[in-house]
C-alpha cells in the first residue's frame, strides 16, 4: 500500500524558541518519525535559525522556507498551504495553535489551551497594554479561531483543555482529542550526593526546603508557610524559582524575612537537581491546561502538593495531595504532613514515580498517529485505515 503524504509545520524548531509549545514539538516529532512508517513525511521549517533536529530518516524531507524578518512569518502563515498543496499532502499537522492546510488535505491542529480563543479583554489581562503586544494577541486570536473552525480534528493536551476549548472556541467536543505531554528525556532523579551538594552550594541553600514556582500563585504558599509550627519554619525554607524576575512582592518580602530563597532562571540541570532535593513540590496554580511542572516533579521524586484546578488533578491521577488554590490552611496541613511523616512522604514519592511513568513521548506520538488516521478517514469514509489505530493514548486517572 502506498504511503500517505504527511506534512508537519515545525517552524518552532528553527526559531530558537523556548517554552511549552517548543518542548511539545521538539519531542513528539522525533518520536513520531520513529513510528510513522506508513507516511512519507515532509517537515516545514524556515531559515531563521539552524534546524534543531539532526539525522532525519531517509523517508523524511525537510523544507526550509525563506525567513528575512518578522513579516516572513506572517507571509508563511498566509501562504504555506500553497507549498503544501504542491507537495500533494494528504494529512497536515499544525502543532502550534494555528495553521491552514491545503485544499483536500485532512488537517489536524494542536491547540494547547483555550487562551487564544478567549475574548481579547481576557487575553490581555495581566499583560502589558502596549500596542504591539495587543496587536500580536489579536493576530493569534484571529488565526486560532479561524484555524479551529477549518480543522478536521483538534488535538489538545488534557481532558480539561478539551472541555475548555469546546466551550470557549465553539468547537464540537467530538472533534477534539486529548493527548497528553510527557517528561523530557533529561528528567530523572539526581542521586549523586556530590552533584546535589554542588547545586546547594551554587545557590546558597543551607536547609531542607520545599520547591515552588515563584510565578504560580506564590501568595497561597507563603500564607500556608506562616501557619506551620515554628519548629518547621526554623529548620526549612521555601525555594522559589522563576523564569523572569518580576515575581509577586510577597515573594520578595518572604526572601527578605529569611523564609525563602528566590532563584531567577536556574539552569535546566540545576532545576532537575532542585526537584530531586526538594522535600516537596508545592504548586498552588490558579489554572493549568496541563501542568508540566507537576509531571517534572514526580519524575524527579518530589512529592507533589497541588491545587485542584484545571488539569492538575487529571495529571496527578491521585499521586499527589490536592487543595483549592486559595486554601492556605489545607496547603499548610499537607506541607506539615509531608515534612513530618516519613511514611507519607515516601508513599507520595513512590506514587509520583508510578504516575509519571505512564507518560511517554512514544505513547504521545503513537496517539497522534492515530489522530492522523482518524482525520484522514473522515475525509475518506470507508477507506482502509492505516496501521496505527485511530485512538488517543489513555492515561488512567489514578496512579
Amino acid at each position: 500500500m502506498a504511503r500517505r503524504r504527511l506534512g508537519i509545520d515545525v517552524r518552532y524548531l528553527s526559531h530558537g524558541l523556548v517554552g511549552g509549545v517548543h518542548t511539545y514539538v521538539r519531542h513528539f516529532v522525533p518520536a513520531l518519525l520513529d513510528l510513522a512508517s506508513e507516511f512519507e513525511v515532509i517537515l516545514y521549517a524556515d531559515t531563521k535559525q539552524p534546524f534543531e533536529l539532526a539525522d532525519l530518516p531517509p523517508s523524511v524531507t525537510l523544507r526550509r522556507l525563506p525567513w528575512r524578518s518578522a513579516l516572513s512569518t506572517v507571509q508563511q502563515d498566509l501562504w504555506m498551504w500553497r507549498t503544501m498543496q504542491t507537495d500533494r499532502l494528504e494529512v497536515v499537522h499544525f502543532p502550534a495553535n494555528y495553521g491552514i492546510g491545503p485544499r483536500g488535505a485532512a488537517t489536524v491542529l494542536t491547540i494547547h489551551d483555550a487562551i487564544n480563543l478567549l475574548p481579547i479583554y481576557e487575553i490581555v489581562r495581566g499583560h502589558p497594554k502596549r500596542p504591539g503586544t495587543i496587536a500580536k494577541m489579536l493576530y493569534l486570536q484571529a488565526w486560532t479561531k479561524y484555524a479551529a473552525r477549518r480543522a478536521d480534528l483538534v488535538l489538545t493536551v488534557s481532558e480539561h483543555a478539551r472541555r475548555e476549548i469546546a466551550g470557549t472556541g465553539r468547537v464540537a467536543a467530538s472533534q477534539i482529542v486529548a493527548v497528553p505531554h510527557a517528561p523530557t528525556p533529561d528528567l530523572r532523579r539526581v542521586t549523586d550526593p556530590d552533584r546535589l551538594d554542588e547545586v546547594r552550594r551554587r545557590h546558597g541553600i543551607q536547609t531542607p526546603f520545599v520547591l515552588a514556582d515563584g510565578l504560580k500563585n506564590p501568595g497561597t504558599l507563603i500564607r500556608a508557610w506562616r501557619r506551620l509550627p515554628q519548629a518547621l519554619r526554623d529548620t526549612h525554607r521555601i525555594v522559589f524559582f522563576a523564569r523572569r524576575p518580576n515575581v509577586a512582592p510577597a515573594v520578595i518580602e518572604a526572601q527578605a524575612r529569611g523564609e525563602a530563597y528566590l532563584l531567577i532562571a536556574p539552569t535546566r540541570p540545576d532545576l532537575i537537581g532542585l526537584y530531586s532535593l526538594a522535600a516537596a513540590f508545592v504548586f498552588p496554580s490558579w489554572i493549568e491546561g496541563f501542568g508540566i511542572p507537576v509531571l517534572e516533579a514526580m519524575t524527579c521524586g518530589a512529592p507533589v502538593i497541588s491545587s485542584d484546578r484545571g488539569a492538575l488533578p487529571e495529571v496527578l491521577g491521585g499521586a499527589g495531595l490536592l487543595a483549592d488554590a486559595e486554601d492556605d490552611a489545607a496547603f499548610a496541613r499537607h506541607i506539615e504532613l509531608v515534612l513530618t511523616d516519613d511514611g507519607a512522604r515516601e508513599r507520595h514519592r513512590a506514587q509520583g514515580y508510578e504516575r509519571a511513568a505512564q507518560f511517554t513521548w512514544e505513547n504521545t506520538a503513537r496517539a497522534i498517529l492515530g489522530v492522523y488516521n482518524m482525520a484522514w478517514q473522515r475525509r475518506h469514509p470507508g477507506a482502509q485505515a492505516g496501521s496505527v489505530a485511530p485512538t488517543a493514548v489513555h492515561v488512567s486517572e489514578r496512579a
